[in-house]
């Protein structure tokens, strides 16, 4: 980094582009592979065995899991953290409390790199490791190959297993004939039994009411024109009463 200042130097760190923080992802190199490759640091890559030291985990060894570029840590084997809910999450370590102890050879560009300022013994020694660690990342493929088709066997047989007895036919069982049931006589009913229900027909029965029939104007074709005229009604005439002699005498004018 150019600049001195702590400001500008940790802007460049977190907007660097991909390239840069992969490279800045290192750590030293044991004394034994700092005297061989000549170099004090190298980037961390997936495969590398790596010694924790510094933190809780302090002393453990083991491979490197997985690398995330741009959170800047490593995933080791074996460090795990055990969530509130049970999970277990793998512990993220700082590739700067880290020493490397073993480089992992198989990518022929990483070889490259560290041939470069190296002598031809070195060189060829870094060919036989190469060569034997591609030999060891082999085997472990077939072995993980044939697990899994191992596993997949055993799948297939067992869902074989679970097919046969359904297939098989049920075994004729000889039918017991059903006898037939004897008719038992109908009880008949008492006759108070008889009264009570005949009583309590009647109540609950009630008689429809029928619609009441209008007379009908037109006279009926049975009947003659005689009995359909009605004889004629006399009228009474009103009678005059006569006055009383009392208002004969008002009514004259007085002499």
């Amino acid at each position: 980094m150019k600049s001195v200042k702590p400001r500008k130097q940790r802007k460049e760190l977190f907007h660097a582009p991909l390239h840069k923080q992969r490279k800045w992802i290192a750590a030293h190199l044991e004394e034994n592979l700092m005297l061989k490759y000549d170099r004090r640091s190298v980037s961390v890559a997936k495969g590398d065995t790596v010694k924790v030291m510094r933190g809780s985990f302090k002393g453990h060894e083991d491979k490197v899991a997985n690398v995330h570029v741009r959170k800047r840590y490593l995933e080791i084997e074996g460090l795990t953290l055990t969530k509130a809910d049970g999970n277990k999450v793998a512990k993220p370590i700082h590739p700067s409390n880290v020493l490397i102890t073993k480089l992992n050879l198989t990518d022929k560009w990483r070889r490259q790199s560290l041939e470069r300022y190296v002598p031809e013994e070195t060189k060829k020694e870094i060919e036989k490791e190469a060569s034997l660690q591609l030999k060891e990342l082999e085997e472990e493929q077939r072995r993980q190959e044939e697990l899994a088709r191992q596993a997949e066997e055993e799948a297939a047989e067992e869902e074989l297993e679970e097919e046969e007895p359904l297939k098989e036919e049920p075994t004729a069982t000889p039918v017991e004939k059903e006898k037939p049931l004897e008719e038992k006589p109908a009880k008949k009913p008492s006759a108070k039994k008889q009264d009570t229900k005949d009583k309590t027909e009647k109540k609950t029965k009630k008689p429809a009411k029928k619609p009441a029939e209008k007379p009908s104007k037109e006279p009926s074709k049975g009947t003659s024109q005689k009995s359909a005229k009605k004889p004629p009604v006399k009228k009474k005439t009103p009678t005059k009463k006569k006055p009383s002699p009392a208002k004969k005498k008002e009514d004259k004018p007085h002499e």
